[in-house]
Protein backbone atom coordinates (compact mmCIF):
# COMPACT_ATOMS: atom_id res chain seq x y z
CA UNK A 1 0.00 0.00 0.00
CA UNK A 2 1.08 3.36 -0.89
CA UNK A 3 0.80 5.89 1.72
CA UNK A 4 -1.48 8.87 1.39
CA UNK A 5 -0.68 11.94 -0.98
CA UNK A 6 -1.64 15.64 -0.78
CA UNK A 7 -1.62 17.96 -3.78
CA UNK A 8 0.24 20.75 -3.42
CA UNK A 9 -2.30 23.00 -2.47
CA UNK A 10 -3.20 20.80 0.85
CA UNK A 11 0.52 20.22 1.35
CA UNK A 12 1.04 23.83 1.50
CA UNK A 13 -2.51 24.07 4.39
CA UNK A 14 -0.22 21.35 6.11
CA UNK A 15 2.59 23.44 5.90
CA UNK A 16 1.02 26.55 6.91
CA UNK A 17 -1.16 24.76 9.65
CA UNK A 18 1.81 22.85 11.56
CA UNK A 19 4.65 26.32 11.09
CA UNK A 20 0.79 28.02 13.20
CA UNK A 21 1.42 25.02 15.94
CA UNK A 22 4.86 25.99 16.36
CA UNK A 23 4.55 29.45 16.31
CA UNK A 24 1.64 29.08 19.18
CA UNK A 25 4.21 27.06 20.87
CA UNK A 26 6.78 29.86 20.96
CA UNK A 27 4.73 32.31 21.43
CA UNK A 28 3.96 30.37 25.37
CA UNK A 29 7.52 30.29 25.47
CA UNK A 30 8.51 33.72 25.63
CA UNK A 31 4.86 35.19 27.00
CA UNK A 32 4.91 31.98 30.00
CA UNK A 33 1.53 33.33 30.92
CA UNK A 34 1.19 32.43 35.00
CA UNK A 35 -2.69 32.86 34.92
CA UNK A 36 -4.36 29.84 33.34
CA UNK A 37 -7.29 29.02 34.72
CA UNK A 38 -9.72 28.10 31.50
CA UNK A 39 -9.19 28.43 27.95
CA UNK A 40 -11.29 31.91 28.21
CA UNK A 41 -9.49 32.97 31.02
CA UNK A 42 -7.09 35.67 29.64
CA UNK A 43 -5.65 37.23 26.20
CA UNK A 44 -3.01 34.65 26.64
CA UNK A 45 -5.36 31.61 26.40
CA UNK A 46 -7.83 33.26 24.01
CA UNK A 47 -4.04 33.76 21.47
CA UNK A 48 -3.20 30.22 22.61
CA UNK A 49 -6.65 28.94 21.55
CA UNK A 50 -7.06 30.72 18.36
CA UNK A 51 -3.34 29.33 17.50
CA UNK A 52 -4.21 25.75 17.95
CA UNK A 53 -7.76 26.07 16.84
CA UNK A 54 -6.19 27.42 13.53
CA UNK A 55 -3.34 25.02 13.47
CA UNK A 56 -5.81 22.34 13.89
CA UNK A 57 -8.38 23.56 11.19
CA UNK A 58 -5.46 23.72 8.24
CA UNK A 59 -4.22 20.44 8.94
CA UNK A 60 -7.34 18.73 8.98
CA UNK A 61 -8.35 20.24 5.65
CA UNK A 62 -5.42 19.23 4.03
CA UNK A 63 -5.44 15.82 5.13
CA UNK A 64 -9.16 14.65 5.56
CA UNK A 65 -9.95 15.01 1.61
CA UNK A 66 -6.94 12.62 1.19
CA UNK A 67 -8.16 10.26 3.58
CA UNK A 68 -10.58 7.06 3.02
CA UNK A 69 -14.11 7.07 5.24
CA UNK A 70 -13.29 4.35 7.40
CA UNK A 71 -9.79 6.43 8.52
CA UNK A 72 -11.85 9.58 8.96
CA UNK A 73 -14.20 8.19 11.17
CA UNK A 74 -11.18 6.56 13.43
CA UNK A 75 -10.24 9.96 14.08
CA UNK A 76 -12.81 10.54 16.71
CA UNK A 77 -12.50 7.45 18.17
CA UNK A 78 -8.61 8.41 18.80
CA UNK A 79 -9.29 11.93 20.16
CA UNK A 80 -11.65 10.25 22.79
CA UNK A 81 -8.95 7.51 23.77
CA UNK A 82 -6.42 10.33 24.01
CA UNK A 83 -8.63 11.95 26.40
CA UNK A 84 -10.32 8.82 28.21
CA UNK A 85 -6.63 7.17 28.82
CA UNK A 86 -4.97 10.77 29.48
CA UNK A 87 -7.42 11.29 32.13
CA UNK A 88 -7.31 7.87 34.36
CA UNK A 89 -3.30 8.47 33.94
CA UNK A 90 -3.16 11.68 35.14
CA UNK A 91 -5.55 10.87 38.12
CA UNK A 92 -3.96 8.04 39.32
CA UNK A 93 -0.36 9.60 39.56
CA UNK A 94 2.13 7.22 37.61
CA UNK A 95 4.95 9.55 36.15
CA UNK A 96 3.70 8.77 32.59
CA UNK A 97 0.82 10.72 30.21
CA UNK A 98 -0.16 7.55 28.33
CA UNK A 99 -2.44 10.40 26.32
CA UNK A 100 -1.12 9.84 22.74
CA UNK A 101 -2.68 6.17 22.04
CA UNK A 102 -4.93 7.34 19.48
CA UNK A 103 -2.36 9.79 17.93
CA UNK A 104 0.33 7.48 17.31
CA UNK A 105 -2.51 4.75 16.02
CA UNK A 106 -3.85 7.47 13.57
CA UNK A 107 0.08 7.92 12.50
CA UNK A 108 0.12 4.28 12.17
CA UNK A 109 -2.62 3.85 9.73
CA UNK A 110 -2.27 7.35 7.26
CA UNK A 111 0.99 8.76 8.04
CA UNK A 112 2.63 11.86 9.71
CA UNK A 113 0.14 14.64 8.59
CA UNK A 114 -2.83 12.87 9.50
CA UNK A 115 -1.32 12.20 13.52
CA UNK A 116 -0.20 15.59 13.65
CA UNK A 117 -3.67 16.83 12.84
CA UNK A 118 -4.75 13.79 15.19
CA UNK A 119 -2.52 15.18 17.83
CA UNK A 120 -3.26 19.42 17.58
CA UNK A 121 -6.78 18.74 17.26
CA UNK A 122 -7.22 15.84 20.57
CA UNK A 123 -5.29 18.90 23.02
CA UNK A 124 -7.86 21.41 21.24
CA UNK A 125 -10.54 19.49 22.05
CA UNK A 126 -9.06 18.07 25.85
CA UNK A 127 -8.28 21.74 26.50
CA UNK A 128 -11.98 22.76 26.76
CA UNK A 129 -12.62 19.78 28.95
CA UNK A 130 -9.23 20.20 30.96
CA UNK A 131 -7.45 23.68 30.27
CA UNK A 132 -4.05 22.13 31.13
CA UNK A 133 -3.94 20.10 28.18
CA UNK A 134 -4.06 22.75 25.70
CA UNK A 135 -0.88 24.26 25.91
CA UNK A 136 0.49 20.86 25.00
CA UNK A 137 -1.33 21.03 21.60
CA UNK A 138 2.37 21.28 20.07
CA UNK A 139 3.84 18.56 21.55
CA UNK A 140 0.82 16.59 20.92
CA UNK A 141 1.03 17.17 17.00
CA UNK A 142 4.98 16.77 16.92
CA UNK A 143 4.24 13.28 18.57
CA UNK A 144 1.67 12.27 16.20
CA UNK A 145 4.15 13.81 13.03
CA UNK A 146 7.56 12.28 14.62
CA UNK A 147 5.70 8.54 15.21
CA UNK A 148 4.46 8.58 11.52
CA UNK A 149 7.36 9.11 10.04
CA UNK A 150 9.25 6.63 12.21
CA UNK A 151 6.74 4.13 11.47
CA UNK A 152 6.96 4.97 7.85
CA UNK A 153 10.50 4.50 8.36
CA UNK A 154 10.28 0.70 9.49
CA UNK A 155 9.77 1.34 13.68
CA UNK A 156 7.21 -1.28 13.01
CA UNK A 157 9.53 -3.72 11.73
CA UNK A 158 12.15 -4.51 14.11
CA UNK A 159 12.08 -4.71 17.65
CA UNK A 160 15.47 -2.44 18.10
CA UNK A 161 13.45 0.23 15.97
CA UNK A 162 10.50 0.47 17.81
CA UNK A 163 12.82 0.77 20.96
CA UNK A 164 14.52 3.43 19.74
CA UNK A 165 11.96 5.57 17.71
CA UNK A 166 9.84 5.29 21.42
CA UNK A 167 12.53 6.66 23.34
CA UNK A 168 13.97 9.09 20.60
CA UNK A 169 10.33 10.78 20.13
CA UNK A 170 10.21 11.01 23.59
CA UNK A 171 13.04 13.07 24.43
CA UNK A 172 12.61 15.31 21.59
CA UNK A 173 8.56 15.98 23.09
CA UNK A 174 10.00 16.09 26.75
CA UNK A 175 12.53 19.12 25.08
CA UNK A 176 9.15 20.45 23.57
CA UNK A 177 6.78 19.83 26.86
CA UNK A 178 9.82 21.29 29.33
CA UNK A 179 9.53 24.90 29.14
CA UNK A 180 5.84 24.79 28.08
CA UNK A 181 5.58 22.67 31.65
CA UNK A 182 7.64 25.09 33.66
CA UNK A 183 6.70 28.75 32.76
CA UNK A 184 2.98 28.21 32.29
CA UNK A 185 2.88 25.48 35.63
CA UNK A 186 5.58 26.01 37.51
CA UNK A 187 6.37 21.85 36.93
CA UNK A 188 2.90 20.66 38.34
CA UNK A 189 1.00 19.57 35.08
CA UNK A 190 0.28 16.23 36.15
CA UNK A 191 0.35 14.70 39.45
CA UNK A 192 3.01 11.83 38.98
CA UNK A 193 5.05 14.08 36.74
CA UNK A 194 5.09 16.78 39.56
CA UNK A 195 6.71 14.21 42.67
CA UNK A 196 9.49 14.07 39.98
CA UNK A 197 9.84 17.55 39.46
CA UNK A 198 9.90 18.13 43.42
CA UNK A 199 12.40 15.39 43.42
CA UNK A 200 14.65 17.56 41.21
CA UNK A 201 13.95 20.89 42.72
CA UNK A 202 14.50 19.09 46.48
CA UNK A 203 18.38 18.38 44.98
CA UNK A 204 19.25 22.33 44.17
CA UNK A 205 18.20 22.41 40.29
CA UNK A 206 16.28 25.05 39.33
CA UNK A 207 12.66 24.79 37.59
CA UNK A 208 13.51 24.28 33.90
CA UNK A 209 16.22 21.80 34.74
CA UNK A 210 13.80 19.93 37.10
CA UNK A 211 11.00 20.30 34.66
CA UNK A 212 13.29 19.01 31.82
CA UNK A 213 15.03 15.87 33.67
CA UNK A 214 11.57 14.75 34.70
CA UNK A 215 10.59 15.16 30.73
CA UNK A 216 13.69 13.14 29.90
CA UNK A 217 12.60 10.83 32.67
CA UNK A 218 9.18 10.44 31.38
CA UNK A 219 8.60 10.91 27.88
CA UNK A 220 10.89 8.14 26.90
CA UNK A 221 9.66 6.01 28.63
CA UNK A 222 5.80 6.96 27.84
CA UNK A 223 6.44 7.01 24.25
CA UNK A 224 7.90 3.73 23.84
CA UNK A 225 4.85 2.56 26.00
CA UNK A 226 2.44 4.11 23.56
CA UNK A 227 4.64 2.90 20.54
CA UNK A 228 4.25 -0.68 21.80
CA UNK A 229 0.33 -0.72 22.61
CA UNK A 230 -0.13 0.89 19.08
CA UNK A 231 2.26 -1.85 17.19
CA UNK A 232 -0.16 -4.86 19.15
CA UNK A 233 -3.24 -3.17 18.07
CA UNK A 234 -1.77 -2.39 14.65
CA UNK A 235 -0.42 -6.34 14.40
CA UNK A 236 -3.95 -7.58 15.63
CA UNK A 237 -5.35 -5.99 12.07
CA UNK A 238 -6.76 -8.06 9.36
CA UNK A 239 -4.34 -7.43 5.89
CA UNK A 240 -7.54 -6.59 4.55
CA UNK A 241 -8.34 -3.68 7.01
CA UNK A 242 -5.14 -2.59 7.05
CA UNK A 243 -5.36 -2.20 3.29
CA UNK A 244 -8.56 -0.33 3.46
CA UNK A 245 -7.38 2.73 5.70
CA UNK A 246 -4.17 2.40 3.58
CA UNK A 247 -1.55 2.59 6.13
CA UNK A 248 1.73 3.77 5.46
CA UNK A 249 4.27 0.97 3.39
CA UNK A 250 5.93 0.01 6.26
CA UNK A 251 3.49 -0.12 9.26
CA UNK A 252 1.44 -2.33 6.54
CA UNK A 253 4.35 -5.16 7.31
CA UNK A 254 3.42 -5.04 10.96
CA UNK A 255 0.57 -6.84 9.86
CA UNK A 256 2.46 -9.64 7.97
CA UNK A 257 5.59 -10.27 10.36
CA UNK A 258 6.07 -10.35 13.73
CA UNK A 259 8.73 -7.49 14.72
CA UNK A 260 12.14 -9.32 14.59
CA UNK A 261 15.06 -8.53 16.95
Amino acid sequence: MSQIRLTPARRAMAIAGALLVAATWLYLVLVRPTDWESVGGSTEALITLAGYVGGAALLLAATLPALPARMIGVIPVALVLNIVVGQIAGSVGIPLYLDSVGTILVAALAGPVAGLATGTLSSVVWGLLNPAALPFAAVAAATGWLAGVAIEKGAFAKLWKLVVSGLLIGLICGALAAPVAAFVYGGTAGVGTGAIVSLFRELGNSLLASVTMQSFVSDPLDKLAVMAVVYAAVKALPQKTLRSFHPVAQGTRVAEQPVAA
